[in-house]
């Protein structure tokens, strides 16, 4: 039987004492020269790039999240390079497809199988607005993480969100409600919630203090990294995501060594503010 998904976490941060999750969200037109001069298909160059990347951030990080959607709008290459980009992650480091599903019925399970049983992932990301039809395929696999979006870090994220509906605002509600739909599967539910709303990122861990949170929003988008850290419980585990931050922490040569700067220069952060 496979183990659950947070003993799993628990064990990959303790490798490298690390919450940092890598984000491979690898955009052609901003790889460095030499890789795409030396490459001429875009899915070869991507595939190099992102192995210098998992090489160089291995030992800070404990998870790596792609974006599918980097890789899919290359077309079937870009799914075999998603494929082996997945097969390059060291074996004590989780896997995250962030895909945002959010369909029903046979879609749903047909998107389940895909990330979970093809790609091999560990989690994934999910889309909540069609209700538990679109989240339940996902919570049937055991020892896997079903990453619902309750509070999500983009801009335009409060005109849904933020909405009041019996006294609460919407992604309260929507946090509850995964919660009650986790209880009878062998997966795992935890959330996404992003860094660039302190208060309600603190709010949900006081309201949840046990589930796991996927927390974007650092870097690039502005979000502290004290509320990310301090979302870490003894029991309420965290990935903090960074993906522009770190991959392009350099446009040169030596976009390796800077993003293993970046890498672990976060992970030290994270650490200090948490201990």
């Amino acid at each position: 039987m496979e183990s659950h998904f947070t003993e799993r976490l628990r064990s990959a941060q303790a490798a490298c004492d690390s919450m940092v999750c890598v984000g491979l969200d690898p955009d052609v037109a901003k790889l460095p020269d030499s890789l795409r001069q030396k490459y001429a298909r875009p899915e070869a160059a991507i595939l190099a790039f992102n192995n210098a990347i998992i090489q160089a951030t291995a030992p800070y990080a404990c998870a790596y999240k792609l974006n599918a959607a980097f890789y899919e709008n290359l077309g079937s290459d870009g799914f075999r390079t998603l494929a082996a980009t997945i097969d390059l992650l060291p074996s004590n480091t989780l896997c995250i497809v962030d895909a945002k599903r959010g369909d029903i019925g046979n879609t749903a399970r047909s998107y389940a199988s895909s990330i979970f049983n093809l790609l091999g992932a560990d989690g994934c990301t999910v889309a909540p607005y069609m209700g538990f039809d679109a989240v339940q395929p996902f919570l049937e696999y055991p020892g896997r993480a079903t990453f619902v979006l309750v509070r999500t870090s983009n801009p335009s994220s409060d005109e849904l969100q933020s909405l009041i509906l019996d006294g609460k605002p919407l992604y309260e509600h929507v946090a509850n409600r995964a919660v009650t739909w986790g209880k009878n599967f062998p997966g795992s539910v935890g959330f996404v919630v992003g860094a660039t709303k302190p208060q309600e990122l603190q709010r949900l861990r006081d309201q949840h203090p046990t589930i796991p949170f996927l927390i974007p929003g650092i870097g690039a988008q502005g979000g502290p990294v004290e509320a990310a850290a301090c979302a870490a419980t003894p029991k309420g585990m965290i990935l903090v995501n960074s993906s522009r931050g770190i991959l392009y922490a350099s446009p040169d040569e030596n976009f390796d060594k800077m993003a293993a700067k970046a890498a672990r220069e976060l992970r030290d952060a994270l650490n200090q503010t948490n201990s």
